[in-house]
């Protein structure tokens, strides 16, 4: 792309050229019909594209609890069969998604730029994301799964096996930030342990959960074993949690809390991604160059929609100004775009409702004493919920940008002076999901990772090191929620334990015409004996 294709909007922050199709290109009565079909509901409701504000699709079902009841009872009666099928054969329908996912991109890529208003870049992250996972549990699903041996309580005559058994129907309820990632995302490990999905998409981002879905058929998996429900959160979340075998969550902090009473209340397991205000740390002997390009991603990826984005930036003082020259720089100089194509660097909020919560974080901040380095305002020549990407300096408590998560293009920038201090500061939150330590010193990077209070922590990278590695747990501490996705963790969490025990030759009691108190003074000198041979 050549200057000459650009148009200036304004003070820094150029426009991207607009591409050609339009979202009724994308979006026709025909997908929709194709796409909700078998979806429970009388009602109907409508979603938008944030990029225009403009009704996106006008005919979506709207699911009432009594809808959500249906699906969950046709869920559990297809749970049954599926269940029993090998889990081998399980997991090659992940690896037929995988293949047809990358083979799809243009399709999926399209709704949910439209769905979101991010960029095609940020968008085609969720297909690498998704892809992972995929690859990861059809691979290893079936060891993840496979029964376990253990020690029995009497070594050769006890014969321990360890099974995972799928818990039955999975209530997931997915947010509008990363529809597809966090979505199909959590459906996968769901399904190929043996349970069904009754999954509850949020309005906004519907088809592109329906067209996960349908891409899953398609690759094998029997329709009526992921359902979806379609409704008012307030509404249909509860009556999801009211039915589910275990609930995945991701979303607020309130509303996490909500599903976590619901859940104990009918002592059902859940697990959940909630809010987050992660601390990026700028070392004094780090790569400035590569840092601010860390932060540039880090801070504005999907216009700072993502839980684990960064929203404060400790940088070391010998090395802030030469750091915020060039992240300032690059800032104002990232171009905006609602095109389906690549070539824009960020795109919109999602709603009016974000775009109010971030003016507002912004205006209170500067109207008590922080100063704007880039960005601050909205930029309705754009779209109607674009706002600028933005850096303060001078954040300070109370601003509600200091503490309250903010969830948009923002990040407050503070100086440090030693190490201890900034991990200290970092620390200084009830939340817990992702951070990041920039440094050339990688040993110390992660000595310092270690120290940091946060499910996650990237070294010399922002949250792409560690969500990829998908073999590894992923999830928050503190406010930041509970269980963790990926890898084992990310599996088991969707499966009950049992354990078999068969016991051969002598009982666990007296015998052999054993008096009680020989059998007890028997297995004390059995007891010392296995604790000798380091057996127990």
């Amino acid at each position: 792309m050549t200057d000459s294709h650009i148009t200036q909007g304004g003070a820094g922050n150029p426009v991207a050229p607009h591409g050609t199709r339009t979202a009724a290109d994308v979006v026709t009565p025909d997908l929709v019909a194709r796409l909700t079909r078998g979806v429970v509901g009388g009602g109907t409701t409508v979603s938008h594209t944030p990029f225009t504000g403009e009704v996106l699709a006008s005919a979506l079902p709207e699911s009432t609890p009594e809808d959500v009841a249906t699906a969950f009872a046709g869920a559990r009666a297809a749970q049954r069969s599926w269940a029993a099928t090998p889990v081998q054969r399980r997991a090659a329908v992940l690896l037929r998604f995988h293949d047809l996912l990358l083979r799809r991109q243009p399709e999926i890529l399209d709704l949910i730029q439209l769905e979101t208003g991010k960029t095609r870049l940020h968008a085609q992250e969720e297909i690498q994301g998704v892809s992972m996972v995929a690859r990861h549990y059809g691979r290893k699903a079936p060891a993840y799964l496979r029964p376990k041996g253990h020690l029995g309580a009497v070594p050769t005559l006890t014969k321990v096996t360890e099974l995972r058994l799928p818990r039955g129907v999975v209530g997931l309820i997915a947010p509008w930030n990363y529809p597809l990632q966090l979505s199909v995302g959590d459906a996968i490990p769901a399904l190929v342990a043996g349970n069904a999905v009754v999954m509850k998409p949020d309005t906004e981002t519907a088809l592109t959960a329906l067209w996960a879905r349908e891409l899953m058929v398609e690759a094998g998996l029997p329709a009526r074993v992921w359902q979806v429900v379609i409704g008012d959160g307030a509404v249909v979340g509860p009556a999801v949690v009211e039915h589910a075998d275990y609930v995945a969550f991701t979303g607020s902090t309130r509303t996490g809390r909500e599903v976590a009473q619901a859940a104990a209340a009918r002592l059902v397991g859940c697990s959940l991604e909630l809010g987050g205000k992660n601390a990026m740390l700028v070392l004094r002997d780090a790569d400035l160059a590569r840092a601010v390009d860390g932060a540039v991603r880090g801070s504005f990826a999907s216009a700072g929609q993502l839980c684990i984005s960064m929203e404060r930036l400790y940088v070391h003082e010998s090395v802030a100004d030469a750091f915020l020259e060039r992240f300032v720089a690059r800032t104002k100089a990232m171009r905006l775009g609602t095109a389906l194509a690549y070539g824009a660097e960020m795109g919109s909020l999602v709603s009016e409702r974000q775009l109010e919560t971030v003016t507002r974080h912004v205006e209170e901040a500067v109207s008590k004493g922080a100063t704007v380095l880039a960005g601050g305002r909205p930029r309705p020549d754009v779209g109607p919920y674009f706002y600028e990407p933005t850096i303060l300096d001078g954040v300070e408590p109370p601003m509600a940008v200091c503490t309250e998560e903010t969830f948009g293009p923002v990040v407050s920038v503070y100086r440090f002076r030693d190490e201890d201090e900034a991990i200290e500061r970092a620390n200084a939150t009830p939340y817990g999901l992702n951070a990041s330590v920039w440094t050339k010193d990688a040993r110390r990077g992660r000595a310092i990772a270690a120290r940091l209070r946060a499910g996650t922590v990237n070294v010399n990278e922002s949250y792409a090191a560690a969500f990829g590695s998908v073999a590894s747990p992923m999830g928050g501490m503190g406010d930041s929620g509970l269980g963790r996705r990926h890898g084992s963790e990310g599996i088991l969490r969707f499966t009950e334990a049992q354990t078999v025990a068969q016991q051969r030759l002598m009982p666990l009691g007296p015998a052999f015409g054993m008096t009680d108190e020989k059998y007890a003074d028997f297995m004390t000198r059995s007891l010392r004996v296995l604790k000798a041979l380091r057996l127990r």
